[in-house]
């Protein structure tokens, strides 16, 4: 072999960085999506696996001029499962950034594993208060609400319709506990009964039911998401107490539970109103794209779930191409994530301080489409650009 001159020897090195430069340029953004993709809860992750499958379809499989891969974990509906998940994610499929998870247990669970890799975690769903005050990280992001914010529309909303005594009943785990957190934070009456039920062994609840009757309260609060939701709205119809004590949920009547709801005649959901950050009949651009594109592909409305998970693959698109496709440079990442340049279901879209988003909440009404199917229609904004309230005790330099 001939020995390089140095002419030879500098094109040589030219080649071989300009053929570096174009393989980094050219190289794909491995995505870890953490969701529920077993159990009975399955309807929820697959919601959100449909959604992010349809996000990358409306991108194109790219993020500027990069390829975009999301490789899902299934946490099973069981935290250990979660994180065993996420450390998949992170030390054998080698993802640059992690998203998903709904569970705020199962997220708790795993928060550590992606934070000291050096990743940034993206919750599309699960907002623990842990994670949004002192517990706040440079790398942590959730792009859809604080578990409290929802139940304090719900509160507010109560106040308007008058309530002045409530019984409060929601799981006993840490999105359970942040429900009636929030609604207690701005409920003005007064807590006549409070019940923690086991979570999720528990699907029966004529105890709880019979306190509620002998209580007598204007109305009853609920946090039940999945399968649970139903099941507590049938038992409570069964028992009498539709049409006497009226029922107010957050996260339990949604697209998810309404065909159920519809298909089995529980025209008592007709009417009854929750809050929510979004709704399939908001008005703006990429919402009309995203609900259009969804009941085209799946022939259903997409959840609230879904509606976070597309926004979740946007973001991270929008962040991705803002650094050129180096998803190893965390700290222009965090930058443009931070910033929150990118089109959103909700619309405008702000990051708040502890890097949870400042946003409306509506009040939302279960309602009738033109085509027969039972939907829900926002008929107010109840909180304005609402920042979560544990955001004052982030400390977080930004």
């Amino acid at each position: 072999m001939k020995p390089l001159t140095s002419r030879r020897l500098i094109a040589a090195v030219l080649a071989a960085g300009l053929a570096l430069s174009a393989s980094a340029y050219a190289a794909t953004v491995k995505i870890g999506f953490v969701t529920t993709l077993t159990t009975p809860a399955a309807i929820i992750g697959n919601d959100m696996r449909d959604a992010a499958e349809l996000a990358l379809e409306h991108l194109a499989h790219k993020a500027g001029a990069t390829d975009m891969q999301v490789i899902y974990g299934d946490d099973e509906f069981n935290p250990q499962k979660g994180k065993q998940a996420t450390e998949r994610l992170i030390k054998q499929d080698k993802v640059d950034i992690v998203t998903g998870y709904i569970w705020s247990h199962v997220l708790l669970a795993s928060s550590k594993v992606v934070l000291d890799s050096g990743r940034i975690l993206l919750s599309a769903n699960a907002g623990p208060s842990q994670l949004a005050g002192k517990g706040c990280h440079k790398n942590f992001f959730n792009i859809s609400w604080q578990n409290d914010q929802t139940p304090m529309a719900m509160g507010e909303v109560l106040n308007k319709k008058g309530v002045k005594s409530l019984y409060v009943i929601a799981p006993n785990y840490a999105a359970g506990k942040n429900m009636m957190a929030g609604v207690e934070r701005t409920f003005k009456g007064k807590i006549v009964g409070k019940d923690m039920t086991k979570w999720p062994a528990q699907i029966d609840w004529a105890a709880e039911l019979s306190k509620v009757r002998a209580a007598a309260p204007d109305g009853v609060f609920i946090f039940y998401p999945g399968k649970h939701g139903p099941a507590f709205i049938s038992q409570y119809q069964q028992a009498g107490l539709e049409g006497k004590i009226p029922l107010y949920t957050v996260f339990t009547v949604d697209s998810l539970s309404l065909p159920r709801f519809q298909k089995a005649n529980m025209t008592g959901v007709m009417g009854s109103t929750m809050t929510q950050f979004w709704g399939p009949d908001l008005d703006n651009p990429q919402n009309e794209k995203f609900v259009d594109g969804f009941k085209a592909k799946y022939n259903r409305y997409p959840s609230f779930f879904a509606a976070q998970s597309y926004d979740a693959i946007h973001m991270i698109a929008a962040a991705v191409a803002a650094v050129g496709g180096d998803a190893s440079d965390v700290d222009g990442m965090r930058a443009a994530m931070e910033a929150a340049s990118f089109p959103s279901v909700r619309g405008s879209f702000k990051m708040g301080v502890n890097h949870f988003p400042v946003q409306n909440f509506y009040s939302r009404e279960v309602v009738e489409d033109a085509d027969g199917v039972w939907t829900t229609a926002i008929r107010e904004v109840v909180l304005t650009d609402h920042v979560d309230p544990y955001a004052s005790l982030c400390k977080m330099k930004r």
